[in-house]
């Protein structure tokens, strides 16, 4: 019965999502048919940070929203993330319809969390996985590389999204530090107190391994901030540390004395966004009828069908999938023609002449029509491709499309939030620091909480190792991986890092709650209960109400329209 309510209410939050997505969209369409001023979608031109004129103090100064109007016109491109200009659609197109405005963004804002967390679960973890087992890698190496990757998707593609775009690095660091203090304390917090009353213990070398190397990376981290700088060679120094940290657990799993168990406690917590992607390797369609069983009329079947699909039409057509269970040799011939023209209609310069971009929607048309070929040619109707070398082609090529997919979410996500921190007045450092890194960290908490609850002692195991290592892949490899490519885009000067006091004091009660970890397990005999939970908990809140007081004001905001 539990499992039911659960399905229905997936669903019903499914349905609500692509609703959601429908009235954004048709939204949209009337405001471009009735305006000839709004700008909507741009180039990709935010990979060329010396293009952009970042500057949208004077927008505060503005008194309404014809005065904001008419600034935005006047400074292009006064902000320019992602694909939509949110702020001269709310401005200029939603001007006089606030509340409208706000709705629509808000819509679009949960659109995007779930196109973010679901395509990472759905199509970026199941091409990992099968890379993975290719490649035959054992389960540790898989565990901290690959599949620690697709668990960490969302805020790793968050933080390159940030330093890929103009003036936004301190969502990007802000990101990445939240996130790391929801899962170490609100997430450990919270296991650790719905456990306390089964005696539920864990491994200690495991765990004074991976909270003390974190605390390394942090003191690293936080010596880059005070510093201010850094260059190639350090940002590539500072990732690399994931390296040592991958070395030091395959040396601990094969001398440790409990070598089996701990081989366990590290490759399957990175497997848990994995196991979401594999729960997923089901037709969609299939079970968007299932949802309906109870409804004999074949128009309601095909009605809900229809409204339940926006969302994942677009990305089904151009992401190849060989998983067994959801192999469709149509599906797979469409996705790898679409895929190139997917390509070239984002990173097609508008502003190049009629004859350049005809000429790389050409090619575009080429490849995809040669690769379509291919695909019907060399493919069964019953089953994926067996062969390695054929294979390997497939997901390599799931890979490079649901990697692009996550990106351009992540990067229409982070130019959301920076656009509703100017709409609302409010730092966009802060609504990454919150916003961004609870929706990117909520899928941690179910699933480490329902692995501790329903996993017993190595559940409980699992889940806690889960919640340090993660945080150390994130930083290590998503915000190294975002310092080295900014680095790399100036190389022959050091990447200024904006100074961010606030952030040091966050960086310190994480550290703090990392601390308090430390000292209290160990001393309760590496016992899960509501003192370390609680403790957690409270470090937390006041981290976070803290920063909200210094930034905000007591909670006092502008909305200005």
């Amino acid at each position: 019965m539990g499992t039911l309510i659960s399905v229905s209410a997936k669903k019903r939050y499914l349905l609500f999502l692509n609703i959601s997505f429908l009235i954004v969209a048709s939204a949209l369409l009337i405001v471009y048919l009735t305006s000839s001023e709004i700008v909507v979608l741009s180039s990709f031109k935010s990979f060329n940070r010396s293009n952009i004129q970042h500057s949208c103090e004077g927008l505060k100064k503005a008194d309404d929203y014809k005065d904001k109007c008419f600034y935005l016109k006047s400074h292009d491109p006064c902000f320019s993330e992602g694909y939509i200009d949110y702020l001269q659609l709310f401005y200029c197109n939603l001007g006089r319809f606030p509340l409208l405005g706000h709705c629509l963004l808000f819509l679009w804002l949960l659109v995007l969390f779930y196109l973010l967390g679901n395509t990472a679960s759905e199509y970026f973890c199941s091409s990992l996985e099968n890379l993975s087992r290719l490649l035959k890698l054992s389960p540790t190496i898989a565990g901290v590389t690959l599949l620690s990757l697709g668990n960490g998707a969302p805020d790793v593609f968050s933080s390159l999204a940030s330093f890929m775009g103009s003036g936004t690095d301190d969502v990007g660091f802000n990101t990445v530090v939240g996130g790391a203090s929801f899962v170490t304390c609100v997430v450990v917090g919270i296991i650790s107190i719905c456990v306390g009353k089964k005696h539920v213990r864990v491994n200690k070398s495991a765990f004074i391994r991976d909270v003390c190397f974190l605390i390394l990376v942090l003191a690293s981290l936080i010596a880059i901030l005070v510093f201010g700088e850094i260059n190639l060679w350090g940002a590539i120094g500072f990732s690399s540390m994931y390296v040592v940290y991958v070395i030091v657990v395959i040396y601990h799993n094969n001398v440790g004395e409990e070598h089996e168990r701990d081989e366990i406690d590290l490759s399957v917590p990175i497997l848990i966004g994995v196991e979401i992607g594999e729960s997923n390797c089901l037709e969609e369609g299939q079970e968007i009828n299932k949802c309906c069983h109870c409804i004999r009329s074949p128009c309601c079947v095909v009605f809900m069908y229809i409204l339940q699909i926006p969302l994942y039409i677009p990305r089904r057509l151009t992401i190849p999938v060989v998983c067994e269970k959801r192999w469709s040799k149509p599906m797979a011939v469409i996705s790898v023609t679409l895929a190139p023209l997917f390509l070239s209609a984002l990173w097609n310069p508008q502003e190049g002449s009629l004859s350049t971009t005809l000429l790389v929607y050409g090619i575009a048309l080429a490849f995809g029509i040669t690769f379509g070929v291919l695909a019907y040619a060399t493919t069964e109707s019953s089953s994926p491709p067996k062969g390695k070398g054929c294979l390997l082609i497939w997901l390599v090529g799931g890979f490079i499309m649901s990697v692009i997919w996550t990106f351009i979410t992540a990067q229409e996500l982070v130019a959301l939030l920076v656009s509703l921190g100017y709409i609302f007045g409010i730092s966009p450092s802060i609504l990454g620091l919150t916003v961004l890194a609870w929706g990117n960290s909520l899928g941690d908490l179910i699933t480490n909480l329902t692995m501790a609850l329903n996993g017993g002692a190595e559940g409980a195991q699992v889940a806690i190792t889960g919640c340090y290592a993660g945080p150390i892949f994130n930083i290590l490899f998503g915000l190294g991986l975002s310092l080295v490519g900014a680095c790399w885009r100036g190389y022959q000067a050091s990447v200024t890092i904006a100074n961010d006091p606030y952030l040091l004091e966050t960086l310190g009660f994480l550290v703090g709650g990392l601390l308090w970890a430390v000292v209290v397990l160990p001393k309760r005999g590496m016992r899960l209960d509501g003192v370390l939970g609680g403790g957690l908990l409270v470090i937390y809140l006041i981290s976070t109400s803290l920063r909200l007081i210094q930034t905000l004001g007591s909670f006092q905001f502008l909305i200005k329209m």
